[in-house]
């Protein structure tokens, strides 16, 4: 236990310091939410797939699709590392870039605006980022307090209120600079965590074949391609958390941020990789929780014969992972949530300060005033996230699916035609966000299941916009300039 003490208090002091070296090295608006725009492919590539994966994923999504889909689970790995990672960077890194710089614009509400001439796309885009994403980022707290409450054996509440006081020094003191730094460190974590976990996952199970036997013995079908619940709940996971990201704001803005087009080419390939050994780790450990976890063996976690799906992972650790290298399976998913944390409280600061505040209230307000309103709306957004987290309304599942789902379908249809189609036009984004968050709720309030909700919403949202948009004359000014397809593998200077 004491070392576990030592170890939390070293990385925590860590932390820190980098946040302190990022506060130094932070002197404009665009420096603590972006960079300075000039992040390198490393930083970039660990900030994006850490972002990407957190304590949702290792303690809620991982254990609960597994237990349920068994291996079958791994294709959300492969979509996501295919397509959220590896198609986001190829189609929308380098294009994305050019047209934040050649815009000026550091969001993406920002860009609603530029593109479509509309500022009322302009304010429901940053209505949606700042209400949706606190249940997000209270899914997170919530993975990260279950984590510390089974290795320190602290209350709850304890460890959430430690967690959200932590987080809120980390992020005011140096915004995207310390996030980025940081980042690096966090995922060299994360590889070297999800490598451990599945060697002793691996022999604890005696071995892929015995596993697959013991798993198969259970229910044949969670060692087959497709797993009980069947084909349709798994494509919607599948689309839900890997097409989502083409229009996810946390997401998008790393590459605001990047330096050149090298760096995206380098980044693209790192993501990738990173996200396969991540993601294909978290979801097969979580397959097999089936195998070491019984009501016999762990009755804790059981309800009336049901596990309890966000207690599952933590548990499995604690069975397989030797004690003395615990602390790292903490660090890992500590890593993890840290910067998806830092993401989300950046994008709902910038969503109320700089597109609300600045573009709708106080057009005139001065660069410092700027950093200075987002440090304290960070802040804020902490402790919205902390008073939701401690109420626990829904599983860290059920909050990401509602959360990812109403986002992508606001997002979705305006951003990836807007960027990739000049036919589209302000009456079939507005309609295209608007119908596909209203269709996402309305399945949502119906009781259909939260994947299937968001799926068919971020449908609806890209199927909407360039129908509507036929309906209204064409806009004679896009809003953004002509740009030459760009990808990662053109070798023409930047």
């Amino acid at each position: 236990m004491y070392v576990k003490q030592i170890v939390i208090a070293v990385y925590a002091l860590m932390i820190i310091a980098i946040g302190v070296a990022g506060w130094r090295k932070t002197r404009s608006f665009s420096d603590f939410f972006l960079g300075g725009g000039k992040v390198g492919p490393w930083m970039t590539a660990f900030t994006y797939a850490a972002s990407y994966f957190s304590a949702v994923l290792f303690i809620g999504f991982a254990g609960k699709i597994g237990w349920g889909f068994g291996y079958s689970g791994l294709w959300i790995a492969v979509g996501n590392a295919l397509v959220g990672v590896l198609a986001v960077w190829w189609l929308l890194g380098y294009r994305v870039r050019q047209i934040a710089r050649a815009c000026d614009i550091h969001t993406m509400p920002e860009f609603f605006e530029r593109r479509y001439n509309s500022t009322f796309l302009k304010l429901f885009a940053s209505v949606a980022i700042f209400v949706f994403f606190v249940p997000y980022s209270s899914a997170v707290f919530m993975g990260l307090s279950y984590l510390f409450q089974s290795n320190f054996n602290i209350p709850y509440g304890y460890a959430l209120a430690a967690m959200g006081a932590f987080t809120a020094v980390y992020m005011v003191l140096g915004g995207y600079k310390s996030m980025a730094m940081i980042d690096v460190i966090f995922g060299l974590i994360m590889v070297a965590g999800v490598c451990i976990l599945l060697w002793f996952t691996i022999d604890e199970g005696g071995g892929l074949r015995k596993m697959s036997a013991d798993l198969a013995a259970i229910d044949p079908k969670l060692a087959a391609p497709v797993g009980p619940p069947g084909v349709w709940p798994l494509f919607c996971l599948v689309f839900l958390t890997s097409v989502a990201p083409f229009g996810m704001p946390q997401l998008v803005q790393k590459f605001y941020a990047i330096k050149d087009r090298r760096s995206v080419r380098i980044g693209m390939v790192a993501s990738t990789c990173f996200a396969v050994l991540i993601g294909g780790a978290a979801y097969f450990t979580g397959a097999t929780t089936r195998l070491f976890i019984s009501p016999e063996t762990a009755p804790g976690i059981f309800e009336q014969g049901r596990p309890i799906v966000d207690r599952l992972m933590p548990e499995l650790l604690a069975h397989v992972v030797p004690e003395s290298l615990s602390v790292l399976m903490l660090l890992l998913v500590l890593s993890a949530s840290m910067s998806t944390l830092a993401a989300l409280v950046l994008l709902s600061s910038s969503a109320v300060v700089k597109d609300f505040y600045a573009g709708f209230v106080n057009k005139n307000v001065s660069d410092r005033q700027l950093m200075l309103l987002m440090r304290v709306l960070s802040a804020v957004f902490i402790v919205v996230s902390v008073v939701l987290a401690a109420a626990r309304l829904e599983t860290i599942v059920a909050i990401l699916a509602i959360s990812w789902g109403a986002i992508g379908s606001v997002f979705l249809g305006p951003f990836v035609w807007g960027i990739f189609s000049r036919r589209v036009n302000r009456f079939g984004a507005i309609s295209s966000a608007v119908l596909g968050l209203g269709v996402c709720l309305a399945l949502y309030i119906a009781g259909r299941p939260r994947p299937e909700a968001g799926t068919i919403g971020m449908i609806v949202s890209l199927v909407i916009n360039p129908l509507f948009s036929r309906l209204a004359p064409r806009s004679a000014n896009p809003g953004i300039p002509a740009l030459e397809p760009a990808t990662p593998t053109d070798t023409r200077p930047d």
